[in-house]
């Protein structure tokens, strides 16, 4: 009998060792190192197409860290320790400036980021840096500029994207101009094998100084950007433009919709996109016209938009990012102010959409209890989304249900 009740035992050792998928981690699971200060979580693919979250990590009383990022090889229910970048030391945290990585099929990775310029024509300028690994983050290459020209002094709120043919694309914001309009302007530039980011040139200008950009690759090779515009010099709306030739020429921008937001600031929060077989999907935050969250889609390439829907009954929801999944229905995710015990917290949303753009369902992620912002999204399976966020000064992520 003893020897049976030891045999089961061992069974059973195994079957759990060698069933991690099978139980799920209970609820968000902390992905940062302990006693560090951690921020701008980002969720990408590898060569491989394991899952990476990146995020950014400095000591509490610094103003700059290191970007670190770990790898799950389980579709997102565990991840490898955090490695570290060392080459980014420096990288100032900020979850709409937000760094980013981007794995190439040869094996090659880049980490995108911005730092602090210390330039005397402007003491907030902002500089994106690029460090690139040849073998698949075993080693870096040392931090580099993107702008190398002099009068570009201030470069921020940049988005990079894999093009069909391996390279990676970046867009950003320039102070350089050639308009008295207010606004900065888009510029585009693609690496060139080893060489790193080549061939910059503007794309639009007037666009709003301080909120995230959007590049988008989608499926059939076309190249998308978004962003919020200034139009007639006081109407700060989102806007997109696309090329159909890999980015040599892009059509005119497009309100995605007619909100009409007059405001003489920046409000700090982006576009989110991505499409389907059924076209384009749009989230963005304006207080044009109603105020939080909203999405509307296109049929059409960007032709024309659905009439603008609210995704949460928070009117200061914030920070939407929008991932489609395998298949093609689309999620959203957002964070909100929510008062909780005579206090406000932060929490996140998320909305599921059928693939042509109709709700199913839209509810608090996160629990009003705990201080919950700027979540990410990221597909595992036709079921399945990997949602990851700031809270406390950690890194969490979740494996989402839907």
């Amino acid at each position: 009998m003893k020897k049976i009740i030891w045999l089961l035992v061992l069974w059973w050792m195994a079957f759990t060792a060698c069933s991690p998928k099978g139980t799920p981690p209970a609820g968000p699971v902390v992905l940062s190192h302990a006693g560090k200060d951690a921020s701008c979580p980002y969720i990408t693919k590898d060569g491989e197409g394991r899952t990476v979250i990146s995020w950014v990590e400095k000591d509490s009383t610094a103003d700059t860290g290191m970007m670190c990022y770990a790898v799950s090889n389980d579709n997102g229910y565990t991840f490898s320790d955090p490695v570290k970048i060392e080459t980014t030391a420096g990288v100032y945290p900020h979850a709409e400036n937000l760094p980013k990585l981007l794995f190439r099929p040869d094996g090659g990775v880049i980490a995108l980021f911005g730092v602090e310029q210390h330039d005397p024509r402007n003491k907030y300028a902002g500089k994106v840096m690029y460090a690139v690994s040849a073998d698949s983050g075993r080693t870096w290459g040392e931090a580099q500029s993107l702008v190398t020209d002099a009068a570009g002094y201030d470069q921020r709120y940049f988005d990079m994207a894999l093009l069909p043919d391996g390279e990676a694309a970046a867009i950003w914001l320039d102070n350089r101009k050639d308009t008295k309009a207010e606004g900065s302007t888009l510029y585009w530039a693609v690496t060139a094998g080893g060489k790193g980011f080549q061939a910059a040139k503007p794309i639009a200008q007037t666009v709003c100084q301080c909120c995230r950009t959007r590049l988008y690759v989608a499926g059939n090779g076309d190249v998308h950007v978004a962003y919020r515009d200034i139009i007639n010099d006081s109407i700060r709306d989102m806007v997109h433009q696309v090329s159909v030739d890999g980015g040599r020429s892009f059509s005119e921008p497009v309100r995605i919709s007619a909100d009409n937001w007059v405001v003489n600031g920046c409000p700090h929060t982006g576009p989110a996109l991505t499409a389907n077989k059924h076209g384009l999907h749009f989230a963005w935050f304006t207080m044009g016209g109603g105020q939080g969250v909203f999405y509307a889609g296109s049929t059409d390439n960007g032709k024309t938009y659905t009439q603008k829907e609210s995704l949460s009954k928070a009117p200061m929801a914030k920070h939407p990012q929008i991932v489609t999944i395998p298949d093609d229905r689309v999620v959203i995710v957002w964070d909100e102010p929510v008062k909780w015990q005579g206090n406000f917290r932060s929490r996140v949303g998320i909305a599921i959409k059928s693939p042509e753009g109709q709700t199913i369902t839209s509810r608090a992620l996160t629990a009003d209890s705990v201080y919950a912002a700027y979540p990410v999204a990221g597909a595992l399976d036709g079921n399945t989304v990997l949602v990851a966020y700031t809270r406390k000064g950690e890194i969490v992520y979740e494996r989402v249900s839907i």
